[in-house]
């Protein structure tokens, strides 16, 4: 499941009809010794070779900053460029590809300040463009880190300008209502699986000459090479979900390139999960939380009207999936819409208010803000083209980055039986990742994550009952490198920890990317503020 902040009325379609979310000084180049060394244990000495090149050439000729483009959307002072990586590693001297770069600088003076800072907000899919924006808007919660860092975002290999991919027409692929993802019978599994096989073809026939490349690897290796581009030493890394993932990636690869790494939201790195158990993983995860919402539904029944206990609000669930699954709400609402717009509930806890306000005024009778809340917008064409490419990235990198379950009977088997007691998401799950299945170029192997030569210790950040990275993912990361410390938001669930207003939590960041001082021990925080109706 994507895991990167869903949009209104511009979610991307899962690849078998399923709506779902789609939730970065100056100074010499390091020597390529440390990433070399760090590769060949993986055995990947081709590629170490490769990104030590890449990188070498990348400092020696840097950004050009500009202005940014006007299409881009982002206003002065923040400044746009590119970084030249090879779309394969193993052939440094081969094919070139552009990654669109950005970057505001520090606030505070020049002997303040730290170096660049880059960020991934995960997907895999998502753009990590607007993070300069952050300073733009004053954001008060990264105000301090700002005075000390460049704020550098980017789109990774294959998103928005950095060489996109596209594995369908985006129009076709935003297009309601699509299949009820709940299959009714062996009929709608067939068709599904028809749709997913298709989807797959058309990643080959669209974008097949990037597809072996879209991993989670390379991905890292072009943070490395953009580092050097930006004439860090080191790098100093925030990353969210999916960049989580690959930060640590990163850091398994490159440990005596780290400086600094917040991670924030943990995917479970172990081999065994990435990436097919892992999303079996978030749909149990993924119905707890949608409890936890129901319950705070219920809890402001004055607000909302939809009833008074858990199982009250289920049941009037219930009665609209039932209503959309005969009907299509407004002719495009169905219930695979449905949960495209639901699901950020249990995603953010930003998503409380506005997803409990449109089901009570559906309630009430009007059917007008459900379908401008979850059906696409046709006329939205750049929306709706992110909203699929961020789909194929997805689906590439994860479908690229480990070997899949080929059985048609596993799946079946795993997805029936976690569905009796986790409906919300799981056949939705199921479907969005079973391109995966007939996956039409070689699946790697992953990474074993671990603590290599020279890594410093790392911070993670996560909030005890997150849907889309459980809690365990963190334990797992914080048992692999040494010397990191958790920090675990106890009694919470939103996902995104760092950019919510928590002292306890802030504070911490704050301190750790400004001094590189971390507490003695690991620490549990209080809940961030429940959300008001």
């Amino acid at each position: 499941m994507r895991d990167s902040r869903p949009k209104r009325r511009a979610v991307g379609l899962g690849s078998a009809g399923v709506l779902v979310t789609a939730t970065l000084i100056a100074g010499a180049v390091a020597a390529p010794t440390a990433s070399a060394t760090a590769d060949t244990h993986h055995g990947k000495d081709r590629e170490a070779r490769g990104v030590a090149i890449a990188a070498a050439r990348a400092a020696k000729t840097g950004v050009d900053w500009q202005d940014c483009p006007a299409d881009w959307n982002l206003a002065k002072p923040i400044q746009c460029g590119w970084v030249s990586v090879p779309m394969d590693y193993a052939k440094p001297y081969g094919k070139q590809i552009k990654l669109a770069v950005d970057r505001i600088g520090n606030t505070g003076t020049k002997g303040e300040r730290q170096g660049a800072l880059l960020y991934n907000p995960g997907g895999p899919g998502g753009s990590g463009l607007r993070f300069p924006a952050r300073v733009t808007a004053k954001n008060p919660v990264w105000a301090n880190t700002a005075e000390a860092y460049d704020f550098v975002g980017f789109d990774p290999r294959g998103v928005g300008k950095s060489a996109p991919i596209s594995c369908a027409d985006p129009q076709e692929f935003v297009k309601a209502p699509k299949m009820d993802p709940v299959p009714r019978d062996e009929a709608d599994k067939r068709a599904q699986r028809k749709l997913a096989r298709e989807y797959a073809e058309g990643c080959h026939e669209r974008s097949g000459e990037m597809l072996p490349h879209m991993t989670t690897p390379n991905t890292a290796r072009d943070l490395d090479v953009i580092r050097a581009a930006l004439g860090e030493k080191k790098l100093n890394f925030l990353g969210v979900s999916y960049g989580t993932y690959l930060g640590a990636v990163y850091a398994t690869l490159f440990p005596g390139h780290v400086r600094r790494m917040v991670v924030d939201s943990v995917v479970n790195p172990s081999r065994d999960k990435i990436w097919y158990q892992a999303n079996l993983d978030q749909d149990v995860a993924f119905e707890g939380r949608w409890k936890d919402w129901q319950d705070w539904v219920a809890k402001n029944d004055a607000a909302f009207h939809l009833g008074t206990t858990r199982d009250a609000v289920q049941a009037q669930w219930l009665k609209l999936r039932a209503t959309a699954e005969k009907d299509p709400i407004g002719g495009i609402v169905g219930p695979a819409e449905l949960i495209g717009f639901f699901q950020s509930a249990p995603y953010y806890d930003s998503a409380w208010v506005p997803v409990a306000t449109v089901f009570s005024q559906y309630v009430a009778g009007d059917t007008q803000a459900l379908v401008d809340a979850a059906a696409p917008d046709l006329s939205d064409i750049a929306g709706n083209a992110a909203s699929e490419n961020g789909n194929a990235v997805y689906t590439a990198v994860e479908c690229t980055d480990a070997k899949w379950p080929t059985s048609w009977r596993k799946w079946d088997r795993d997805n029936t039986r976690l569905h009796r007691d986790h409906p919300f998401m799981t056949w939705a799950n199921a479907w969005m990742n079973l391109p995966c299945a007939t996956w039409p170029v070689k699946q790697r192997t992953p990474v074993d994550v671990t603590s290599g030569k020279g890594l410093p210790p790392v911070l993670i950040v996560q909030s005890e009952r997150d849907a889309a990275t459980p809690y365990a993912g963190a334990v797992e990361l914080h048992q692999r490198l040494r010397g990191s410390r958790l920090i675990t938001e106890r009694n919470a669930g939103s996902h995104g920890v760092t950019g919510l207003v928590n002292s306890c939590v802030n504070d911490r960041v704050d301190t750790y990317l400004l001094t590189g001082e971390l507490d003695r021990s690991d620490v549990t925080c209080a809940p961030h503020a429940t959300p008001k109706p």
